[in-house]
């Protein structure tokens, strides 16, 4: 299927968020994510089921000074 990950065109077969990330090689424990512009929280990873066409953002928190 085709998703749009952080404004780019993926194409998947993951059928759930937290395959996605393991398939993009990305720690689930340190992203917050949304899906179609909702907040998604981490203990919904595991069944929130990615549709064609929806878009994902992934965000990691950034430190600095």
């Amino acid at each position: 299927m085709n998703i749009q990950l952080n404004g780019r065109e993926i194409t998947t077969t993951a059928r759930t968020l937290r395959e996605l990330l393991a398939e993009q090689q990305i720690d689930a424990g340190c992203v917050a994510s949304a899906v179609n512009g909702q907040f998604v929280p981490r203990n919904q990873y595991d069944s929130l089921q990615l549709e064609e066409g929806c878009q994902l953002e992934v965000l990691s928190p950034m430190q600095g000074g």
